[in-house]
């Protein structure tokens, strides 16, 4: 076990055992040892293990070992690291072992151990040569140490830097295919520097082969090979040694790694084709995550940009029934005129409200908010007009309402269609009036406020029910915002899923950093009945119990049976006719022949569609009869 004992300026001391691959070091309580020391950035250092040493590198801090300015540095015991004002010292009590002797070549030998050229008394395994073995265990510490990282550049040199090394090559080059055709990403030499030209110096008979059998291919000498050696790139170059082997992901190509040597004593052998190609499946999963985080971040990166060209202050959503919402809200945000917004729960009501609020005089006055259905009718009047003390039982002392908190800002009644009909009266005369009296007072007190009203009903309806004031609903609807439902915003489910996710994601410090393709899909086909507040809730639940990077369907419960069932386009048609003549019948109040004129039909059809309607609320058989289409 090796351990850091740690000395601090002010000469506290305190040993810390490194028992982990990578341990972060800085003045943020976030590192694996935080530091007390105001000269040490968040970040200073990480101690690296890949199993046979330990190597402290800097994470942008200038530290010291054994007095000597480094960049890096392996460390051996009573070696002293200072970073700062506080000492590093390292000790370590064990030494590197190999693993006990296995019967065959299982997954515990590819676990970390010493990764060092081996000596005459390295354990072997049975059929496997003391160097493979040491090769395995190198590349797999190595691979464990890239899966921490997501840059994708610096993943791809180290990659290059480990294969050439590993395969005793001249020089490495990593190529991934895009649109169908290999692109040289990294190309790098036995010094570890990047190599210039690097498309001239690669063989491309050798890649297309590759590309095309999608197998491994070891060539000894390729200019006396029967297969390349009339090759042009192949003659060019003189070409030598060269292996190169496939990149693969579920069965798909995406990539090659081609080493080469230029020396013919250097000749490459078959076990060394062997060891390239289990490099090349570490490399392949190494690769995947690394390009997966890093379209997640492009594509966090793509909803950030979305997000502000779709953004209305803190409303999310670009779909043309929004946008009209928006450019009214533009012109009735200056004035004081009285709002009514509409719309299916869920659908962001007091967002707009809020906005409305915001972008008006009032601004910097209050935004009073007040659930006209959740509070008892025997306590809504004290709620919104206040009352004296001893009004009523529990009045002991004298409180102001929500309109008095509202002086100089914005009063919002939620749920406007819940109010009971005689606190309709008193709030229809605090409207006209601009004053208002609390309970079991006779004074009145002005009010300067502006009211914005929300409902799900449709007060036109509870009006003729003659469960809504009619003059009051003339008070409050002076304009009209109607809220789409989510199902209608098309796009908009997607861009507001990627907000939720990402905010929720950052909140609960989730796995969850995109959906599939599939769950995209089934978010735009279901209907979303709770509208923006169910879409926010199933997303919240999944990123809390996810444990992969991408949501898909079943994280959100968004299983084939619970989706919109398609349905025949004739059926379509006939349901799109319905709803659409029954609109039009209430446009004109139920004139059958204005309808009939309108809509360019014979008044027959709607009379035949309204007999329909009757017989489907009564139960009752509908004769056939012709003529009762739409012309």
């Amino acid at each position: 076990m090796a351990s850091l004992t740690v000395r601090s300026a002010d000469g506290k001391v305190r040993t810390v055992s490194l028992h982990k691959r990578i341990t972060s070091i800085g003045r943020s309580a976030d590192n694996d040892i935080p530091l007390e020391d105001p000269g040490v950035p968040d970040s200073a250092l990480h101690v690296t293990y890949d199993g046979s040493r330990y190597e402290v590198g800097s994470l942008g801090a200038t530290f010291q070992v054994n007095g000597k300015k480094r960049d890096s540095h392996a460390l051996a015991t009573g070696d002293v690291v200072r970073v700062g004002g506080t000492e590093l010292m390292f000790a370590r009590e064990d030494a590197p072992r190999a693993p006990p002797p296995a019967p065959a070549l299982r997954r515990d030998i590819l676990a970390p151990a010493n990764i060092e050229e081996p000596d005459s008394h390295t354990t072997e395994l049975p059929g496997v040569p003391g160097r493979e073995l040491a090769m395995l265990r190198r590349l797999t510490a190595f691979s464990e140490r890239l899966l921490g990282l997501y840059d994708v550049e610096r993943i791809l040199e180290g990659l290059m830097d480990e294969a050439v090394e590993v395969t005793r090559a001249d020089k490495g080059f990593l190529i991934l295919m895009e649109s169908g055709d290999p692109r040289v990403k990294v190309a790098r030499n036995v010094a570890r520097e990047n190599i210039e030209d690097a498309v001239e110096k690669l063989s491309d008979s050798i890649i297309s082969k590759v590309v095309k059998d999608q197998k491994p291919l070891i060539v000894a000498d390729a200019v006396d090979a029967p297969e390349f050696k009339a090759s042009e790139s192949v003659v060019n170059l003189r070409v030598h040694s060269v292996m190169c082997v496939p990149l693969m992901h579920k069965g798909d190509l995406f990539g090659v790694i081609y080493v080469g040597n230029d020396r013919l004593v250097n000749r490459f052998e078959p076990k060394s084709a062997d060891m390239l190609t289990i490099f090349a499946a570490q490399a392949s999963l190494v690769l995947q995550n690394a390009m997966l985080v890093n379209d997640l971040k492009l594509d966090n990166t793509e909803l950030r940009r979305k997000l502000e060209d779709q953004r209305y202050g803190d409303i999310v959503g670009a779909c043309q029934g929004m946008r009209d919402v928006y450019k009214r809200i533009d012109k009735i945000a200056p004035t004081d005129i009285s709002v009514l917004i509409t719309g299916e729960t869920g659908t962001g009501k007091e967002l707009i409200a809020r906005e409305i609020h915001r972008r008006s005089p009032r601004q910097r006055g209050p935004f009073i908010t007040i659930n006209c259905g959740a509070i008892p009718e025997n306590l809504l009047e004290s709620e919104l007009f206040g009352h004296v003390k001893g009004s009523f039982t529990g009045a002991v002392a004298t409180k102001g309402g929500k309109f008095q908190a509202a002086i100089g800002g914005t009063l919002f009644l939620d749920e406007i269609g819940e109010m009971p009909l005689q606190l309709q009266v008193k709030l229809l005369r605090a409207l006209q009036e601009k004053i208002v009296y609390k309970v079991g007072d006779n004074r009145g007190e002005p009010v300067d406020i502006r009211v914005v009203a929300a409902t799900n009903k449709v007060l036109e309806e509870e009006v003729k029910r003659n469960t809504f004031r009619e003059d009051l609903y003339y008070r409050l609807n002076v304009v009209t915002l109607k809220l789409p439902p989510l199902r209608e915003r098309g796009e908009d489910v997607v861009v507001l899923g990627k907000f939720f996710l990402q905010k929720y994601s950052r909140e609960f410090n989730s796995k969850a950093k995109g959906f599939t393709p599939s769950a995209a899909v089934s978010m735009k086909k279901y209907g979303w009945p709770g509208n923006i507040r169910e879409l926010e809730n199933r997303i919240k639940k999944a990123v809390v119990l996810a444990d992969k990077p991408l949501l898909g369907p079943d994280d959100l419960d968004l299983k084939p049976e619970n989706l919109e069932p398609i349905m025949p386009l004739l059926q379509a048609k006939e349901e799109f006719q319905k709803r659409y003549i029954n609109e039009v019948l209430a446009r004109n109040n139920g004139n059958r022949t204005k309808t009939a004129k309108d809509l360019g039909v014979d008044p027959r059809t709607i009379f035949r569609h309204l007999e329909k309607l009757e017989a489907e609320k009564t139960g009752r058989p509908l004769p056939p009869e012709e003529g009762d289409e739409l012309l």
